[in-house]
C-alpha cells in the first residue's frame, strides 16, 4: 500500500485529533493509501518534541516552513490558530502539496479568497476541516433532506452554545484576539453555516447581533465577540436562524440543528449524538410526533465502518470519517468540503459581522463584492 506523509502545523487539541484520525482510519476502514506521520511543528519547542512522541510523528520542528522542504510530506495539515490559517495554506500550495485547513479558514473573506485562489492556481487538493458533516446522524439529515424526506425546506435554525468564555478571570490569550482567533461567529458559527448551506443551499443576506460580556482580560481589550445572532435568508427563500455563544454556563459544547420542510421535520442534538429525530407529515394521526433514529445502522452513513448498532459513535470518529475521506480520494481527488466552500462560509461569518456593526441587513454578495469576488 502506498504511503502518504503528513505533516501537522499545530500541536494543540486539534493537531491531536487529526494525528489520532490518521492512526485510527486504517484500522477502522479500507484505504488506498497508509497515512504516515512524518513531521509536526509548533514555535514551542518543549511542547511540540513532546507531542511529537505522544502522537507518533517521526521528527518535529519549531518552524512550519520545514514541512514545505521535506519530500516526504505530501500533504500539509493546518491545526494552528485561524489567523495563520492562510499564510500557511497559500505557502503549502505553492509548495506543491495538498493542503487541509481547520475552520474557520481565515479570519476575514479576503484572506480566504485569496487561499481559495492559491490552492486553484497551483492545482492542489485543499480540505477545511468541517468534520461534523462526518457525524452519521449529521450526514444521515442531509441524504435524507436530499431524498425529499422533508420535502422543500421552509426553515432552518441552528445553535452552538459553549462555556468556554464564562469565568471573567479567564487571562487574555489569542482566542480573545480577533486577527489571531476570530470571533465566535467564525469559531463557532462557521460549522453551523457550513451544515445549513450543506442541507439548504446558499445564503443571500443575514441581520445579526453580537455582544461582548467581558470587554477587558489580563487588562487587554477582547476584541471578539461573546455571543452573536442572525436571522438570515436561504437563495431558495426558506428563512432561518443561527446563535452562537461562548457564555452558556453549563453548556460544554452543545450544538443543535433543525431543518422544517414542507412535508416533515428532521432535528439533530449534538448532546445525543448517535440520534436523528424525523418527523413525517405523511404519518398516521395516531402516531403523530417525532420518532428517533439510531444513526447506527450500516445503511446509514459511515456507520458501516465504526460499531454494531447501540455501541455508537463519538467525536473521534469525525476526524477519522473525514481524513478518511480524503485518504480515500487522494491522491485524484476531489476533496470536499474544499478552500471555496470555506470561503464561501467565510463571507457569510463576515456578512454577519458587518451587520452587527452597522445594525443592518446585509447581503452576502456585498462582502464578496467588497473583496472583488464575483458572486
Amino acid at each position: 500500500m502506498p504511503e502518504v506523509g503528513i505533516g501537522i502545523a499545530g500541536y494543540g487539541m486539534m493537531a491531536k485529533a487529526h494525528a489520532y484520525a490518521y492512526t485510527v482510519a486504517p484500522v477502522m476502514r479500507s484505504l488506498g493509501c497508509r497515512p504516515r506521520l512524518r513531521l509536526i511543528s509548533g514555535r514551542d519547542r518543549d511542547k511540540v518534541s513532546r507531542a511529537a512522541a505522544a502522537y507518533g510523528f517521526e521528527a518535529w520542528t519549531a518552524d512550519w516552513h520545514d514541512l514545505l522542504d521535506r519530500r516526504d510530506v505530501d500533504i500539509v495539515d493546518i491545526c494552528t490558530p485561524p489567523g495563520t490559517h492562510a499564510e500557511i495554506a497559500e505557502a503549502a500550495a505553492a509548495a506543491g502539496k495538498a493542503v487541509i485547513c481547520e475552520k474557520p479558514l481565515a479570519v476575514s473573506f479576503a484572506q480566504a479568497a485569496a487561499a481559495a485562489e492559491a490552492v486553484r492556481q497551483a492545482g492542489v487538493l485543499n480540505a477545511v476541516g468541517f468534520n461534523y458533516r462526518r457525524l452519521p446522524a449529521v450526514s444521515l439529515m442531509k441524504r435524507m433532506i436530499d431524498e425529499g424526506g422533508v420535502g422543500s425546506v421552509r426553515l432552518l435554525r441552528a445553535v452552538w452554545l459553549s462555556d468556554e468564555f464564562v469565568d471573567p478571570a479567564i487571562p487574555f490569550d489569542w482566542r480573545f484576539d480577533r486577527s489571531m482567533g476570530g470571533t465566535t461567529i467564525a469559531d463557532l458559527g462557521s460549522h453551523l453555516i457550513d451544515m445549513a448551506t450543506w442541507m439548504a443551499g446558499g445564503i443571500a443576506e443575514v441581520s445579526g447581533q453580537s455582544a461582548t460580556f467581558v470587554p477587558r482580560r489580563s487588562n487587554q481589550a477582547v476584541t471578539v465577540d461573546d455571543a452573536s445572532s442572525a436571522l438570515v435568508r436561504f437563495e431558495s427563500g426558506a428563512l432561518g436562524v443561527f446563535e452562537m455563544a461562548r457564555m452558556a454556563v453549563r453548556r460544554p459544547c452543545d450544538f443543535t440543528i433543525e431543518v422544517n420542510g414542507d412535508r416533515g421535520t428532521l432535528a439533530f442534538a449534538y448532546p445525543r449524538l448517535n440520534e436523528l429525530l424525523y418527523g413525517e407529515g405523511a404519518d398516521r394521526p395516531g402516531l403523530y410526533g417525532m420518532r428517533t433514529i439510531r444513526a447506527e445502522h450500516e445503511s446509514h452513513p459511515y456507520a458501516r465502518n465504526w460499531w454494531p448498532v447501540g455501541q455508537g459513535v463519538g467525536y473521534g470518529a469525525t476526524f477519522v470519517n473525514h481524513l478518511g475521506d480524503l485518504l480515500d480520494r487522494y491522491p485524484e481527488g476531489p476533496w470536499e468540503p474544499d478552500f471555496a466552500q470555506g470561503a464561501s462560509v467565510q463571507a457569510v461569518c463576515e456578512a454577519i459581522e458587518r451587520s452587527a456593526a452597522e445594525r443592518r441587513w446585509v447581503a452576502v454578495s456585498e462582502v464578496m463584492a467588497g473583496a472583488g469576488i464575483r458572486p
